[in-house]
């Protein structure tokens, strides 16, 4: 058989065989049993003639070849994915009744826990069939490659045939609470910082270096709690660790918090709602879409 003539089983038994390491485990994650995994493989390796996995003790270690197919077979396995998920869409008749399925749909941690909620009770009251899938990550994650249906980015989407609403820009403040400013007085002006425990980021993703490119000043900020987790120092603030950086939205939503030294920083992120054209047509993610849209519109506005 050519290769241009093998069927799709036989590509997602090979991922699955890079994955998970053995036939058994593959055979496992697939429903299938080993040796129809294994006639899989088998068939890939006579088709291409050349081999796939190394055998030893330890399992099978994939060749350069199979490596050099991983990334196609993941684009396959995601483009299946999304194919089901159309279907799914395209055979609603217009009713809300017929709202209805999963919708994967990834933001930041902070947005993700602290607003989004909010935002997907009621879209989810009005639609019983609707099911929500929430990836919290500040991971950038592909939807051209079907990681995610929808995403709320903090970041331009440079990514072509991706259906974009830009939201507006959601303003980032230096917040403290009380308490912690009882105790260690509260600084009159940037300089002041220095003398005060700061809470911050230890690696510089997506988000951390917009702010560093419009603020570059702040790379010399010493923060004597740091973490990659946006969630983490909001908790820390909110416990009075120390004076850290958050969204204004978020510190005024909390009595015991005080903006420190306001309108100082000067820091906005362009925030954007993003999904592939592909879904556009479908009322199922359309409408997850346009929820999203104008729930955080509302948030960004108050």
């Amino acid at each position: 058989m050519k290769p241009d003539q093998l069927s799709w089983d036989l590509y997602r038994s090979l991922l699955a065989v890079i994955t998970e390491g053995s036939l058994s485990a593959a055979a496992r994650s697939l429903g299938l049993t080993q040796p129809t995994v294994g006639r899989h493989i088998e068939l890939l390796e006579q088709a291409f003639g050349t081999p796939l996995f190394l055998r030893s003790q330890r399992g099978l270690t994939p060749t350069d070849t199979a490596l050099a197919m991983r990334s196609h077979a993941a684009l396959m396995a995601a483009t299946s994915t999304s194919l089901a998920r159309i279907a799914a869409g395209g055979s609603e008749s217009g009713q809300e009744s017929d709202i209805k399925g999963p919708v994967r749909l990834s933001a930041s941690e902070v947005i993700s826990i602290e607003v989004l909620p909010q935002i997907l009770a009621p879209l989810q009251e009005r639609f019983s069939g609707l099911e929500i899938e929430l990836s919290a990550s500040d991971t950038v994650e592909d939807l051209l490659q079907r990681e995610v249906d929808i995403a709320v980015r903090m970041v331009a989407p440079t990514q072509l045939a991706l259906l974009s609403q830009r939201i507006g820009a959601i303003g980032i403040g230096f917040f403290a609470h009380a308490s912690y400013l009882e105790r260690h007085g509260t600084p009159e002006n940037l300089s002041d910082l220095a003398q005060h425990r700061l809470i911050g980021f230890d690696r510089h993703l997506a988000y951390v270096r917009v702010v560093l490119k419009s603020r570059p000043e702040l790379e010399a900020l010493h923060f004597g709690f740091r973490t990659d987790s946006n969630l983490a120092q909001f908790a820390a603030i909110r416990a009075g660790l120390g004076i850290g950086l958050c969204q204004g939205g978020l510190g005024r939503r909390h009595a015991e918090l005080v903006e420190v030294l306001p309108g100082s920083l000067d820091i906005a992120l362009d925030t954007y709602v993003v999904m592939h054209e592909d879904l556009k047509l479908s009322r199922r993610y359309r409408t997850v879409f346009d929820a999203v849209v104008t729930g955080l519109k509302t948030y960004i506005a108050r």
